[in-house]
């Protein structure tokens, strides 16, 4: 493996070495510009809110985040350069520049940790209430810094010239080429503008639709297959990041089950009579769309996803097993800032601050509601969650240090810390609904902390390579987690709460009554009176949300959730599009199956065989298998952004090192940001239909369907046309990349 440098520090550098004299970082230690002033803390905790709120929006879209380390400390060379123009203040060094991406990088990890367990709490028929996903947020992203900070000298000093940290060496390179900084900055906000408006025309504006959509007729036997787009800005920056190879094969995954598995499952399912469980009703009468909730996506899909994340962690058990072992062997306690003799560049936070803080932390959980058992039930709990927190903030952090985040596999972590708290509580007799919420809770914490350890080794490593004071940046990581954690909670119960839905229709409501002792708290109806919640996973088993009824026990309407609902209607008649992720789903179904003993296996055990062909196949196992999940309209404009991104490289000769920072891949990550970000706002107008109708464009023909006046094909067409055209023409990149694949800026394919 060869090893990456920087420009001024190639002479220095020895492969191999593990002697951290053998390193001259970019500041020498004997200098000590300005590094943790209040400017660069500000502006990297507002940047890291940003782009943590941007990135849950797009996981709960397509369950995927993306790396914000590079365009963060893009923006804050530009943000600095600008405000040094226009008030004649001195420019930031480029130690208070790393402060602001070390600071703004916390936010796309917890997004993930927080996007990727708790919605799972409203599958599990749960409510998901703010104090709960602010603590899984805020302790999480804490306890998976401070659990990192003692495996700094392990990972990024012993071991510099042995783990590369492609992506913390590529932010290194962008920070110290900063005077190239302004123009590619003016591509990123290119992007977020297009991005922005884009998104506002297509969702708030609805001059075109969210979806293109054909049935394959005229072949006989051959029924429910469809074809089908959406026409997303942020899923065309995603598939160019990730480039062709990985959007191909999440693509064959969607179109294995578009075109192959509903329509297989149509043709043998026609002929039955009655229905075939888990569906609920015949599959003869069924859309392509249920066939796809209630066979394909839902159990077949989600095995392949539990399987692939169990494989992407099977690969990298030789680096797990030499990750756990050198710690045990290599880890020292780090040396307290300010300690005679102790070079600027070396000094941590003092170890009794880590210790104690971490926990302080798990005090903090185990007294707290997040795990609502007996003593014991804490006890044990908080012990899984140090066990498991440490030996995978561990492990991510030196998995980083290999191949970066994009191949970083936290769900396959979280799936393991799901399996091994239920099969515990299982064999404790521990199967009540409580322990259901415990096990899920403790999960989040777990994934939350694995996620943000990586990345904090990740930054760690940036500040290495340019010089930073490790303690300083941190401080600085533990404040934007901080901020960006309680931002990113209230940023995902907004997204719930902005596309929840209601409904009194009969058919949708229960005939029975609810047993007083089935009622849980008290809600205010549409209607404005007071009814008590009946879980749906009591009332209507398999139905997501939940019931108001009366005193009585009759229900009165449906509360279908923004996050895992299946209406497809607002109150009244509009079109809303739930948020189905696939990792929640997955993380709900091991849950229910373990502790419930109620699952069909046939369905996921078919799944689990699929994903374990494709990588026998040599195929990744976890990108196909997110693609059967995902719906064919979410990984067509992917595979769509890739074959750009491969069309890009081959006309200007990009190789794979300089197209991680050519301006295609700016722009893209700005597509994604402004999208996002016009998501929020147009939950918002979800919320506030009177508004929201103030901005449609669209129009109502006599059968009541929806008119729209331009088409979504040619709009999408005008957004591939424009980032192709930037792609082709900006200038090539001046700096000299590390060694990356064509996936490493994707944060997680889960």
């Amino acid at each position: 493996m060869s090893t990456a440098t920087i420009p001024g520090d190639e002479p220095s550098v020895r492969p191999n070495s593990q002697e951290a004299g053998a390193f001259r970082p970019y500041v020498p230690a004997g200098e000590e510009p300005p590094e943790l002033t209040l400017g660069p803390v500000l502006i990297g905790s507002l940047l890291g809110i940003i782009f943590g709120a941007s990135s849950l929006y797009l996981f709960l879209k397509v369950g995927m985040t993306v790396s914000a380390s590079i365009p963060v400390a893009v923006l804050s060379i530009t943000i600095f350069r600008g405000l040094s123009s226009a008030f004649g203040i001195r420019r930031a060094t480029i130690l208070e520049n790393n402060v602001v991406q070390t600071a703004g990088s916390a936010g796309e990890s917890i997004a993930f940790g927080v996007g990727a367990t708790m919605p799972a709490l409203i599958l599990l028929g749960y409510e998901m209430e703010w104090t709960r996903v602010m603590l899984v947020a805020v302790l999480g992203g804490l306890l998976g810094i401070l659990m990192m900070i003692p495996l700094r000298r392990v990972f990024i000093v012993r071991q510099h010239g042995v783990l590369p940290y492609p992506e913390g060496t590529a932010c290194a390179k962008v920070l110290v080429v900063g005077e190239q900084g302004g123009s590619n900055a003016r591509t990123v906000f290119l992007g977020f503008g297009v991005g922005f408006l884009y998104q506002l025309m297509m969702q708030a504006m609805r001059l075109w639709s969210e979806g293109w959509e054909r049935l394959v007729t005229g072949i006989q036997g051959y029924n429910k297959a469809q074809v089908s787009l959406e026409p997303s800005p942020m899923l065309l920056g995603v598939g160019y990041i990730i480039g062709p190879r990985i959007a191909s094969v999440m693509v064959g995954g969607g179109i294995l089950a578009a075109l192959f598995l509903v329509p297989m499952v149509s043709f043998f399912g026609d002929g039955v009579p009655g229905i075939l469980p888990p569906g609920e009703k015949p599959i003869a009468v069924m859309s392509s769309g249920e066939i796809s909730k209630y066979y394909v996506g839902r159990y077949i899909g989600a095995g392949a996803v539990a399987a692939g994340g169990i494989l992407s962690m099977i690969n990298a058990l030789p680096m797990i097993l030499a990750s756990i072992t050198g710690s045990l062997r290599d880890l020292r306690p780090g040396r307290a800032g300010g300690a005679g003799g102790v070079p600027r560049t070396e000094r941590d936070l003092p170890m009794w601050i880590v210790v104690f803080g971490s926990l302080g932390l798990v005090a903090a959980i185990g007294a707290s509601h997040l795990i609502p058992t007996d003593l014991t039930g804490r006890l044990i709990g908080g012990a899984m969650i140090v066990l498991f927190g440490f030996l995978f903030v561990t492990v991510s952090s030196r998995i980083t240090g290999v191949v970066g985040s994009s191949s970083n596999p936290i769900s396959g972590m979280t799936i393991a810390t799901l399996l091994l708290t239920c099969l515990i509580f299982v064999l404790l007799g521990w199967v009540g609904p409580e322990y259901r919420l415990t096990a899920m809770s403790i999960a989040g914490v777990v994934c939350v902390a694995s996620s943000n350890g990586g990345t904090t080794s990740q930054d760690l490593k940036t500040g290495y390579l340019v010089g930073a004071t490790p303690w300083r940046q941190q401080v600085a990581i533990l404040v934007g987690a901080l901020t960006s954690a309680v931002v990113i909670g209230g940023t995902l119960l907004l997204m719930n709460w902005a596309y929840t839905t209601y409904t009194d229709k009969p058919d949708e409501l229960p005939t029975q009554k609810a047993a007083p002792q089935e009622l849980g708290g008290s809600i205010v109806g549409p209607d404005g009176k007071t009814y008590r919640l009946w879980p749906a996973t009591i009332a209507k088993p398999g139905v997501p949300g939940d019931f108001l009824v009366d005193e009585s026990g009759q229900a009165h309407y449906r509360r279908d959730p923004g996050i895992g609902g299946q209406m497809t209607k607002t109150a009244s008649g509009g079109d809303i599009k739930k948020f189905n992720p696939p990792t929640p789903q997955i993380f709900a179904t091991l849950v229910k199956g373990i502790m419930e003993q109620k699952l069909p296996w046939g369905l996921v055990v078919l799944g689990a065989v699929l994903a374990v062909v494709m990588q026998l196949a040599g195929v990744s196992a976890l990108a196909f298998a997110v693609g059967v999940y995902l719906p064919l309209a979410t990984t067509m404009p992917i595979f769509i952004g890739g074959v750009l991104r491969w069309l890009v490289d081959r006309v200007r000769r990009f190789s794979a090192e300089e197209s991680e920072t050519s301006p295609g891949t700016l722009m893209s990550t700005g597509l994604i940001a402004g999208g996002s970000l016009a998501g929020i706002i147009i939950a918002l107008l979800k919320v506030f239909e009177s508004v929201g109708k103030m901005f449609d464009f669209s129009m109502e023909n006599a059968q009541k369907e929806t008119i729209y006046r331009l088409p979504a094909i040619g709009a999408f067409g005008v957004l591939a046309a424009i980032l192709l055209v930037v792609a082709l023409a900006g200038r090539r990149p001046v700096a000299d990349p590390p060694e990356k694949g064509e996936e490493a800026r994707l944060g997680e394919i889960t």
